[in-house]
């Protein structure tokens, strides 16, 4: 078995609080009091954990936020889960490991088996997560921010996205609207998992079913002159459609200045709803309609939820699976069909 602090505080004839102060240059310990402890910890082979809070208290204090920026994906639809769950963490007096290690299950293993973190953040979660066989190993809890097949043993958090189609899609149908385009993720978000993806595609082609209604369902894409391209081939195929739906953070982003240089203006010419946060929106100043994504909830309630499971596991109780409920701001981007 590994050695423990309690080991080199017997070994060294000193206690367990001395050992962690002359690890963590806390307090001042004499030079030979040192040199005992350093000795004991040569002769055990022992390795302390993270940081001077986990040889005192067996914590760290830090929390590890695990996540990917991929290549092909607009960044700034990650980092506004980012603050959320960096402020809640401060908040709650835990400092921020972010890893971003391309490895995904040797990252976890490393961190969590060398105590590095106390509890785990899992960000940008797909659908069959290789994340989450390493986490199930480890001692940390761990709470994900997404939907995956199995999230049995996590507690999980993530917008309803099926109620987010059916929001926007009732939102049209109701102002007579008979077809619409849905420009959807990237292709690539589909074949890593992003369940989000296929969950809000699919809850909208079902709810326009009901109505009678046409849609068209075409990926997008998270970079220029792929967004430019998408939008053409979702006027061609579409040309009477009189309603727009976009899930796709980049491609709203740049829907004002493709509409402007198209002449199209909404809601006059075109209906138009957004999948996106109130910060987003103002940060690419967006006019549009829109399903709110609420990423500052998600991040504040899953990091609550993560320090009490590591304060008081009792009081945290069984894993949870929540689905934040959709709203829909009206921000005068539709009208009713002429």
């Amino acid at each position: 078995m590994a050695a423990t602090i309690g080991d080199v505080a017997r070994a060294a004839g000193v206690s367990r609080s001395t050992v962690s102060y002359a690890l963590s240059g806390k307090r001042m310990i004499s030079d030979e009091t040192r040199a005992r402890i350093q000795a004991a910890i040569d002769d055990l082979g022992f390795t302390p954990n993270a940081g001077a809070r986990a040889l005192a208290t067996a914590q760290t204090n830090v929390l590890g936020l695990y996540l990917q920026f991929q290549d092909d994906e607009f960044a700034p639809a990650m980092l506004q889960y980012v603050l959320p769950v960096s402020t809640t963490a401060r908040e709650d007096g835990f400092d921020l490991l972010m890893v971003t290690d391309t490895d995904l299950v040797e990252a976890v293993r490393r961190t969590t088996s060398s105590r590095m973190v106390d509890g785990v953040v899992l960000l940008d979660v797909t659908y069959d997560d290789v994340r989450l066989e390493p986490l199930r190993e480890a001692a940390q809890p761990a709470v994900l921010i997404g939907y995956a097949r199995d999230s049995s043993g996590f507690d999980s958090y993530d917008l309803d996205f099926g109620e987010a189609a059916r929001l926007a899609v009732d939102h049209l149908a109701a102002l007579d609207h008979t077809e619409l385009v849905l420009i959807t993720p990237p292709r690539h978000v589909y074949e890593r998992g992003g369940s989000y993806a296929w969950r809000f595609r699919d809850a909208a082609v079902d709810r326009a079913a009901r109505y009678g209604i046409r849609i068209s369902v075409l990926y997008g894409d998270s970079r220029q002159p792929g967004i430019d391209t998408a939008f053409d081939a979702a006027f061609a195929t579409a040309p009477n459609a009189t309603g727009l739906i976009v899930h796709n953070d980049a491609m709203i982003a740049a829907l004002p200045s493709y509409l402007h240089k198209r002449g199209v203006r909404a809601p006059d010419d075109l209906s138009v709803i957004g999948v996106y946060s109130r910060d987003f929106g103002q940060t690419f100043s967006l006019p549009y309609t829109a399903v709110e994504t609420s990423p500052d909830r998600l991040g504040e309630l899953a990091v609550r939820q993560l320090v009490t499971r590591i304060a008081d596991p009792e009081r945290a109780g069984a894993p949870i699976v929540r689905l934040i409920e959709p709203g829909l701001v009206d921000r005068g981007s539709t009208r009713p069909v002429a």
